[in-house]
C-alpha cells in the first residue's frame, strides 16, 4: 500500500505540473492585455477628425500590444452591393470592406473544401503564436538550456568527478543486457536528433541565416524537417519499450527518501543504498515517460492535425472541472480553428521538449564526465563490482546471491555502503 500511495502522489504531482504548464501557456495565449479605460473615449474623439478611420494612436497602441475598440473597422464592412450610377459593380462596397468582413467573420461567402482548414479564410491566432514563438519561447527556452549547461559546469568545477571508492577491482557484473542497451540508445539517439532538428527550426532564422545564408538555411531546415518527422517514430517506440522494460524497477519507495536526504552521495561522503535504480534515476525515467509521451502526442497532432486535434476537447474538460477558475481565469475557448489547434500544439510541443532537454542534459552529464564508471552500464553493459556496491548496493547483493545460487555456493556478503 505504501508503494501505491507514493506512486499516486508522484503521478498527481506530475499531472499538476503539466496542468500548470498548460495554464501558463494559455494565459499568455488568451491574455487580453490592459483594460480599455477612458483613453478609448479620447481615441474615439480623435477618429472623428479622420472620418472614422484609425488614428496614429490606434496604430501605436496596437504595436505595443494594448487593446483598442476596433468597432470603427469591424462594423465598417460596406453596405448592400447596389451599384449606383457610374460606379463599379461593387457599389458601396470596396476591397477594404470585403477584407474587413473576412477579417471579422462577417462576410457572406461559401467555401467548397474537404478540409476544415479551408473554411477559415483569416484568423488572428497566427500573430499571437508568432509573438510567443519568437519571443518568450525562444528566449526562455534558450536560456534554460544554456543555464543548465552553465550550472553543471560550475558544479563540476567545485565537485569534480565522482570517483569509484577504492578504485576499480577489475571484476565486473552485468548491469544491462544487449536489448536493454539497444532500447536505451535508440531512444537516446532519436531524442538527440529530434532535439537538434527542432532547435534548428526554432532558432534558424535568428542564428543560422546570418551564417549559412537564406538558401542554405532553407535546405538545411527542409532536411531537418524530414529527419524530425521520421525519427520521431523511433523515439515513440523507444519510450514504450523503456516503460515495459523498467517500470517495475522505478516504483517509488522509502529508499528514495533516504537517497534524497543524502543527496545521492553526490555532495557528501555517504552513498545511500539503492536497488536497480536509485531515486535520481527514477526521476529521469518518469520524466522520459511522461514528458516524452506528452511530446509524442502533441507531435502526432502536428503530423495529423485534422485527425488528432488536442486542445478543444482538453479545454472543454478543463472548463468542466473548473480548473481555469482556480487560477482566476475565464473559461478556456473550445471553438478553435484548425490553425489554432496546430499553433497551440506547436507551443506545447516545444515547451515540454525544452524541459525534457534540460533534464536529459543533466542525465548525460552524470552518465559521462560526472561519474566514473557510469557510462560502462550502457556502454558494455558491465560495471565494476566496486561501482555496483557503491551506487546500487541492494541490487548488487541480490545479483551476487543469484550467481552463488547458480554455482551452488554460499554468497559473498557485500560490505554495506557507509
Amino acid at each position: 500500500m505504501g508503494f501505491d500511495m507514493t506512486t499516486e502522489r508522484s503521478s498527481g504531482f506530475v499531472a499538476f505540473i503539466l496542468v500548470l504548464l498548460a495554464i501558463t501557456i494559455f494565459s499568455f495565449w488568451m491574455a487580453p492585455g490592459p483594460r480599455i479605460d477612458e483613453t478609448e473615449a479620447e481615441l474615439a474623439a480623435a477618429r472623428q477628425d479622420t472620418g472614422g478611420a484609425q488614428t496614429l494612436e490606434d496604430i501605436l497602441r496596437r504595436q505595443e500590444g494594448l487593446p483598442i475598440n476596433d468597432d470603427f473597422r469591424s462594423n465598417n464592412t460596406g453596405g448592400d452591393a447596389v451599384p449606383p450610377p457610374n460606379l463599379a459593380p461593387l457599389g458601396t462596397s470596396s476591397d477594404p470592406d470585403l477584407w474587413r468582413a473576412l477579417r471579422y467573420n462577417k462576410a457572406d461567402v461559401t467555401v467548397s473544401t474537404h478540409r476544415p482548414v479551408g473554411e477559415v479564410l483569416m484568423q488572428d491566432g497566427g500573430m499571437r503564436w508568432l509573438s510567443l514563438r519568437d519571443g518568450p519561447l525562444r528566449t526562455y527556452g534558450g536560456w534554460l538550456l544554456l543555464g543548465t549547461i552553465g550550472l553543471l559546469a560550475v558544479f563540476f568545477l567545485f565537485r569534480g568527478r565522482i570517483r569509484i571508492e577504492g578504485g576499480k577491482t577489475g571484476k565486473t557484473v552485468t548491469r544491462f543486457h544487449a536489448f536493454e542497451r539497444f532500447t536505451h540508445w535508440m531512444t537516446a539517439g532519436s531524442f538527440v536528433l529530434l532535439a537538434f532538428t527542432g532547435l534548428f527550426t526554432l532558432f534558424g532564422r535568428k542564428f543560422l541565416i546570418p551564417v549559412l545564408g537564406h538558401d542554405a538555411n532553407a535546405t538545411w531546415l527542409t532536411v531537418s524537417k524530414y529527419i524530425h518527422n521520421n525519427v520521431s517514430w523511433a523515439f515513440m517506440l523507444g519510450i514504450v519499450l523503456v516503460f515495459i522494460l523498467w517500470v517495475a524497477h522505478n516504483i517509488p519507495n522509502k529508499l528514495d527518501i533516504i537517497w534524497f536526504k543524502q543527496a545521492g552521495g553526490i555532495v557528501g561522503d555517504k552513498h545511500p543504498p539503492a536497488k536497480k535504480f536509485n531515486a535520481g534515476q527514477k526521476l529521469i525515467f518518469w520524466s522520459v515517460i511522461l514528458f516524452g509521451a506528452s511530446i509524442s502526442v502533441s507531435g502526432l497532432s502536428l503530423l495529423f492535425p485534422f485527425d488528432l486535434p488536442l486542445f478543444s476537447k482538453t479545454f472543454l474538460l478543463l472548463n468542466d472541472l473548473g480548473v481555469p477558475g482556480l487560477f482566476g481565469m475565464d473559461a478556456l475557448p473550445v471553438a478553435l480553428a484548425p490553425q489554432e489547434e496546430m499553433q497551440l500544439a506547436q507551443l506545447w510541443h516545444a515547451i515540454v521538449a525544452f524541459v525534457l532537454m534540460a533534464i536529459i542534459i543533466g542525465h548525460i552529464y552524470i552518465g559521462s564526465i560526472g561519474m566514473e564508471g557510469a557510462y560502462d552500464a550502457m556502454g558494455s553493459g558491465q560495471v565494476d563490482e566496486n561501482w555496483a556496491e557503491q551506487h546500487h548496493s541492494i541490487w548488487y547483493e541480490k545479483v551476487k546471491e543469484r550467481e552463488a545460487a547458480r554455482e551452488g555456493r554460499a554468497p559473498e556478503r557485500a560490505t554495506p555502503a557507509e
